[in-house]
């Protein structure tokens, strides 16, 4: 498992707070109607998300792990709900193993290939 570039980090960055508010949209519409069908627009803006993501993800382990929404079934308002769930744990599980304590500031950074762990 390599280390992530900074690149990565950014999209890491930019990324996971649209995946964090499409995860609380569908848990929202999933309290108001858990077995309620998503519609092809939701699930390709949702895909396209997820698509950028795999590439944050680099070689990570937690890939084989995670899945895209399926255009063809189209998944209920629950199952989306799960399933960004996974996304929103392995990415937290991701960025716990590269990031690292910075002592001067009671804080964290990245560890990537361009700035690695001194």
């Amino acid at each position: 498992m390599s280390q992530p570039t900074e690149e990565q980090v950014e999209k890491y960055d930019r990324l996971v707070p649209m995946l964090t508010a499409a995860h609380k949209e569908m848990s929202e519409l999933s309290k108001k109607k858990q077995d309620g069908i998503v519609n092809t627009l939701k699930i390709r803006n949702i895909n396209r998300l997820l698509d950028e993501l795999l590439t944050v993800l680099g070689d990570d382990p937690s890939r084989g792990f995670l899945e895209k929404l399926d255009e063809e079934t189209l998944p209920q308002n629950s199952d989306v709900v799960l399933l960004l769930s996974q996304w929103q744990a392995a990415l937290q599980q991701f960025k716990k193993r590269h990031t690292d304590s910075d002592l001067g500031s009671y804080s964290s950074r990245w560890i990537t290939v361009e700035n690695p762990k001194q």
